[in-house]
């Protein structure tokens, strides 16, 4: 049987004359990090200050000893960042150049020192530049020159921290005879029968080839077995009547475990195992009388997907634990998102986060990892995108979450409207890998599985790449130069990317920026701000609504409230209006869900994990059920979306109130929504406002939606008074509840817990209440509560 020796002990670091510890998986900064010679790049501006790491060749050594008890030994690499070559003993085993692919070398026999040589990942682009020429790119970092994660060299969101290392693991495998090389497990549902179909490919030693050899595969108490003398094989297993494997909210997630055993006569050679579901995916691109679609149909129930766009949870990727993949999808599953996009600009996640998806029914949309640029096509990086995509296609085929293979991001959209055509003149761009060689790998090797060439597409070349009417939409314009409320003056087919900014919580800045004052413009607030004009965007988005106070330390926490406010309205804006319109909108994936570094960003989860307000009104946004009021060119509209399996017959109760809390008109309304589906109507001619003092407030099953006619800076809110109260939670250590009492309207009362206690949650965030209104907030990891604290922990909306 195969024997695997892991290599995650014994590694050294050679820097100057000293060989410090080093551990594997992991990077130069971590190993750095812990022997106390570099600062953490996260604090501060100490990104600047330790630049000098992704400049510098760095080499890893560890000693190899000699195997003789099988008849071949490999050594494995997981994951090697990036431009590396492999010595043992002097001798060069390999050279590598791609950081998103395994690598595996013959030692059999062999011992000695073994040496891994990082040569600088920019000396490495700019030597591959040189050979292929220059290509346009949205940054100026020589990103798509090399197989790395793109947002290494820095993004409009993080840092410019360059690694490199043994990111991945590292072991010795000893076997004989044959392994198994590669599964391909199709798993297929025709009607009620489940099929998986697994593709098997061995490696024979010298003196297995030709030798009979026989895989054994069983799933579900189905078995199956072939005998072959061969390299390939195929195994078929049919399961009658499988629980269906649904997206969260639509079923359950059962997971069936395939196990594969390869034998010779001797007995079990190698054995290969992972948990597979049965279900089927589509992508609906059919063509209408409004465009062309976009909707994913799972079992054959066509999907409004509630999404997130994903960006590597850090920097330093090698740092990203099993449990902190857990926590994170969890935190998102919290929102009631049911889709993650991971984005073409990071890593093919590890399997942990896959699985993770697996189980939570977190369906997932993959990008190939290309981002922002034009890509040559040339040698030597044709040959490593192709090796790419097909490990990975076969790696990540078996998780059932895994739905859509996207071929880029943004990148057909750049070359068509960012000038990069006549720039080019010709020369390749990646359109050859979106358009023909990945859509070839992934219907050899995943057939099950749909694939778009990039997003945002409109399918075809006749029309605009981001025509909003046609397949997948990234909307910016509005972010970058509009008010939130033009996201309602349209109506994409597929919004795959919008979003608004926030700074993170107070906390995360607090120890990202130790000892600074802060302030709207500080320069350690400034420095954690990577967008261009962020903060300038940020003001004029809030200006627009608000009177904005002094960019001073005094004003900081009031522009902190007000900016965060602002990113939870502009991203309910859209959402509330294209879900309303399903299903001619069939999904929206907010950009973006969290962040690598504590960071000003689109994120709902900041970089410290601290959830910003945007996170619970996503909860609210994405419910099943979700209630909305909308200006519309002939009045007021109420939106109901039911998402559920069941009809909803609402029985909505509309008021037209005064600002002093009085009510001037009211009307029931009864709206029947289909399961599935959505509903807009007009709200009856008594409801109409008669002028800038009034708003509407709609209730129906503890849900509520508000309407105010004016920008806040133009309404008159009473100066807002409410009391706090806080009732510990019987048998809940460190848990209360905050309970809040209204005696005038309060709108979009927050209650920050991280002013509480820095590990305090929430479990409430923004609310608005009418006068005479109670709100109970239930905070866990507060030890030592004060009502008066707790007071001072809460902003709202104030008079102009």
């Amino acid at each position: 049987m195969k024997d695997v020796t892991l290599l995650g002990d014994g590694w050294g670091l050679r820097h100057e004359d000293a060989v410090l510890p080093a551990r594997v998986p992991g990077c130069v900064h971590t190993d750095l990090l812990a022997a106390g010679l570099i600062p953490d790049p996260f604090i501060g501006t100490a990104e600047h200050e330790v630049a000098w790491v992704g400049d510098r060749a760095w080499t890893y050594v560890a000693r190899l000893a000699a195997e003789t008890a099988h008849e071949r030994t490999d050594l494995v690499f997981d994951g090697l960042d990036t431009a590396a070559e492999i010595t043992l003993d002097g001798e060069v085993l390999g050279r590598t150049r791609n950081m998103h692919r395994s690598h595996r070398f013959d030692v059999t026999g062999r011992g000695g020192e073994l040496q891994v040589r990082f040569a600088p990942a920019r000396e490495e682009a700019e030597a591959v530049r040189k050979t292929v020429g220059d290509r346009p790119n949205v940054y100026p970092a020589p990103a798509q020159y090399i197989r790395k994660m793109a947002c290494s060299f820095g993004w409009d969101w993080g840092p410019t921290v360059v690694t490199a290392g043994i990111w991945r693991p590292a072991r010795l495998e000893h076997w004989s005879t044959a392994r198994i090389t590669q599964v391909r497990p199709l798993v297929t549902v025709d009607g009620a029968r489940g099929r998986v179909e697994a593709h098997l490919t061995v490696e024979r030693t010298a003196t297995g080839a030709g030798r009979p050899l026989t895989a054994r595969a069983s799933v579900a108490g189905v078995d199956t077995e072939v005998t072959f003398e061969g390299t390939e094989a195929i195994l078929t297993l049919d399961v009658p009547e499988p629980r269906l494997w649904w997206p969260r909210g639509y079923g359950e997630q059962p997971l069936y475990e395939v196990e594969l055993t390869l034998y010779d006569e001797g007995g079990a050679l190698d054995v290969w195992r992972r948990r597979v579901g049965f279900r089927t995916v589509e992508l609906d691109r059919t063509a209408d009388e409004h465009g062309t679609g976009f909707t994913l149909v799972v079992n054959g129930s066509r999907l409004f997907a509630r999404g997130v766009n994903w960006i590597p949870d850090d920097v330093l990727p090698s740092r990203i634990t099993p449990e902190r993949y857990r926590h994170r999808l969890t935190q998102a599953a919290d929102a009631n998102i049911d889709l993650v996009r991971i984005w073409g600009g990071g890593i093919y996640e590890d399997d942990a986060f896959y699985d993770v998806c697996d189980e939570l029914g977190l369906m997932v949309w993959q990008d190939f990892l290309f981002a922002c640029s034009a890509y040559p096509e040339e040698q030597p990086l044709r040959g490593e995108v192709e090796a790419e995509a097909r490990e990975n296609v076969v790696r990540l085929m078996p998780h059932p979450s895994l739905v859509l293979w996207n071929g880029n991001n943004e990148n057909l959209w750049g070359f068509r409207d960012w000038g990069w055509e006549s720039e080019l003149a010709g020369d390749s761009w990646g359109g050859g890998y979106y358009l023909d060689l990945l859509p070839r790998v992934v219907a050899e090797l995943d057939p099950t599985r749909p694939y778009t060439a990039g997003s945002p597409w409109s399918g075809t070349w006749d029309h605009h790449p981001n025509d909003p009417a046609h397949g997948t939409h990234h909307s910016w314009e509005v972010w970058n130069r509009r008010d939130y409320a033009e996201y309602r003056d349209s109506v994409p087919r597929f919004v795959a990317e919008f979003g608004w900014q926030a700074p993170p919580a107070l906390a995360t800045l607090r120890r990202a920026l130790p000892g600074e004052a802060l302030a709207p413009h500080s320069p350690g607030v400034l420095h954690h701000q990577k967008a261009e004009d962020g903060n300038g965007k940020l003001d004029r988005g809030a200006e627009r609504h608000f009177v904005l106070p002094e960019a001073t330390e005094a004003g900081f926490d009031r522009w902190h409230y007000l900016t965060q406010l602002v990113q939870a309205r502009a991203v309910a804006a859209g959402i509330e209006h294209w879900r309303s319109h399903w299903p001619l909108c069939a999904g929206t994936v907010v950009w973006q869900l969290n962040d690598c570094w504590p960071v000003s960003s689109w994120s709902a989860i900041d970089g410290d994990g601290r959830l910003k307000p945007l996170h619970h009104e996503l909860r609210r946004l994405y419910a099943d059920r979700l209630l909305t009021l909308q200006p519309a060119p002939d009045g007021v509209v109420l939106g109901l979306v039911n998402q559920s399996a069941a009809p909803w017959r609402a029985e909505v109760a509309v008021r037209r109130m005064t600002a002093d809390g009085s009510v001037t008109a009211e009307a029931p309304l009864t709206v029947d929504v289909p399961p599935n589906g959505a509903v807009r109507t007009p709200l009856p001619d008594r409801l109409t406002i008669g002028g800038d003092r009034e708003f509407l407030v709609a209730d129906v099953d503890g849900l509520r939606a508000l309407h105010f006619p004016v920008p806040d800076r133009e309404f008159p809110y009473p100066r807002p008074e409410f009391d706090v109260g806080v009732e510990p939670v019987t048998g809940e250590v460190s848990t209360v509840d905050v309970v809040v009492t209204a005696h005038t309207l309060v709108r979009d009362l927050l209650l920050q817990p991280d002013r509480l206690a820095p590990d305090a949650v929430a479990d409430t965030g923004l609310i608005t209440l009418l006068a005479g209104e109670r709100a109970r907030i239930r905070v866990h990891g507060w030890p030592e509560p004060d009502a008066g604290q707790a007071r001072s922990a809460f902003f709202c909306v104030e008079p102009a």
